[in-house]
């Protein structure tokens, strides 16, 4: 794949002892990436004759996304499933969750898969010592009220529960919200309380914290389509032999195409359950929420990365 940083060998097995690698991640057995996970170590299997043993932890069973990260640097874990997190090591690891830069899922598989995608991944490995093997596409982000917002003239004043992140912050103030900084399990409540009169997540969140109890309307903002990846430690990687370091490159392409087409199925899923819940999807204007927010995105982005974020949007 162009995108994604290649080993570029040829398979050619000997028998050799079988050795066990570890991969550990964030979501339950349920989630798309388990699954995906679960076919990349019987992929891996396979086209290693057994010679390598992947051992899928979810659960955070390994520790949290930070600790995994710097489990694969120390060498204690092997793979993980991780994206913007790495902007604290690679600042071109921000470009995977930035507002309204991503259109669709062609858009992101054109910048993922081209030069792009591959400056990206390349400052990721270089920094992190985490090599990106294969991307996994993320469910666009919904913001969730009880009414409708078609422009962002119906965000004046309303108060938006987001990720404390800047960067997120400061998009939804410059759309006109009161942008309320709260930790994930407080906003069920906060919703329920008035606290707040909106969120925004992915479609599989708004289902699992039930927040079709306290919100009617799921507003088709898709203001962040971003993606994910599957990494291995550049190290541990390095010394496999050549046939291996291929078939562990070839069983991560057949995990992503896997999870792709999950990952179709389960918004498409998600969509249905929420409106059988009562939740009602409105259509909004994505152009005029991405002009209006666009100055303050861009101001946010670290100045090396801005051309870069220019690229993803002309791509």
């Amino acid at each position: 794949m162009a995108g994604i940083l290649a080993l570029g060998v040829a398979p050619a097995f000997n028998a050799r002892a079988a050795a066990t690698l570890k991969l550990g991640h964030l979501g339950n057995e349920d989630n798309t990436w388990h699954k995906a996970s679960l076919r990349f170590a019987e992929e891996v299997a396979r086209r290693t004759g057994g010679a390598l043993e992947v051992r899928v932890f979810p659960n955070e069973q390994l520790g949290k996304e930070t600790d995994l990260i710097k489990g694969i640097q120390l060498g204690t874990v092997d793979f993980t499933i991780t994206g913007e997190s790495l902007q604290n090591w690679a600042p071109a690891a921000a470009l995977l969750a930035v507002p309204y830069a991503v259109r669709d899922l062609a858009h992101m598989d054109r910048v993922v898969e081209g030069p792009i995608g591959q400056r990206i991944a390349e400052d990721i490995s270089g920094r992190t010592q985490l090599r990106p093997l294969c991307y996994f596409a993320r469910g666009p982000r919904y913001l969730t009220a009880n009414r409708a917002c078609p422009t962002p003239a119906e965000l004046s004043g309303l108060k938006v529960r987001v990720p404390n992140v800047p960067l997120f912050v400061r998009f939804w103030e410059a759309l006109g919200a009161k942008a309320t900084p709260m930790a994930f399990s407080e906003v069920f409540t906060s919703l329920q309380n008035h606290t707040i009169d909106a969120q925004e997540n992915p479609l599989a969140l708004i289902k699992s914290a039930s927040f079709s109890e306290v919100q009617s309307t799921i507003n088709r903002t898709e203001h962040v389509l971003s993606w994910i990846y599957l990494v291995g430690g550049t190290r541990k990687l390095g010394r496999l032999p050549a046939d291996q370091q291929a078939a562990v490159m070839a069983a991560a392409k057949a995990a992503q195409e896997y999870e792709r087409g999950l990952f179709l199925e389960d918004e498409r899923n998600l969509a249905s359950e929420l409106t059988a819940k009562g939740m009602t999807f409105a259509e909004v204007d994505k152009a005029a929420y991405a002009a209006k927010a666009r100055d303050a995105v861009i101001a946010a982005l670290n100045a090396d990365i801005r051309p870069v974020y220019e690229q993803i949007i002309a791509a």
